[in-house]
């Protein structure tokens, strides 16, 4: 079964909407200045009122271990994801369940997987400038033989029209959609996050 992360939750509707849709995680960005911002403080509220087996997932980027330590336990997220330059030693360092992610150029290697020890790899696209959510997608093909390192979460570029394809051809431990599913940035549409949920079902039975 395809794990799915619907990630840019900023508002309690749109929780809802992936929860009753079937999303297995929310994720929660924790990186000021970008367009799916959430303050910890209503990150918390959001997440006192969702089911408690729900996965909920903070995302910083080149962010203090103390800060992360702190909205980790005042938001008793369930693990974190690291989308900047943090190093092996400082994901070890925290003691928390982490995702690491990294933005895929298509002319390096993905060796740099097995320097970190950390329980999954999400992959998404690179594009200069841009920390993800670009509604761009990457050759998959690499994330495919990515999986030698470990648990594989596929990202960049995903929506309802080709996740099913994604699946079939990388068959990650999860897939994670922001972008692909919004009516604008941080505003989640309700018809594509409740397609995108149902095609990855539909994908894992065929």
């Amino acid at each position: 079964m395809t794990r799915v992360k619907v990630c840019g939750i900023t508002n309690l509707e749109d929780a809802w909407t992936a929860i009753e849709a079937g999303t297995d995680a929310l994720g929660f960005v924790f990186v000021p200045n970008t367009p799916r911002y959430i303050e910890p403080d209503d990150a918390n509220t959001i997440m006192r009122q969702i089911p408690p087996l729900v996965t909920t997932i903070g995302l910083f980027v080149n962010a203090g271990s103390t800060q992360i330590r702190d909205v980790a336990k005042n938001c008793r997220l369930d693990a974190i994801q690291l989308h900047g330059n943090e190093s092996p030693e400082l994901c070890h360092s925290l003691n928390l369940r982490i995702i690491k992610a990294f933005r895929i150029k298509e002319s390096e290697p993905l060796n740099i997987l097995s320097k970190f020890q950390v329980d999954a790899y999400l992959l998404d696209t690179y594009v200069k400038g841009k920390l993800g959510g670009t509604g761009k997608t990457f050759d998959w093909n690499l994330a495919y033989h990515a999986k030698k390192y470990g648990q594989i979460i596929l990202a960049g570029g995903l929506n309802p029209s080709n996740v099913s394809t994604a699946i079939n051809q990388v068959k990650p431990y999860a897939v994670d959609v922001s972008s692909g599913v919004e009516a604008e940035p941080g505003r989640k549409d309700p018809k594509k996050v409740r397609d995108f949920i149902r095609t990855v079902r539909e994908t894992d039975l065929s």
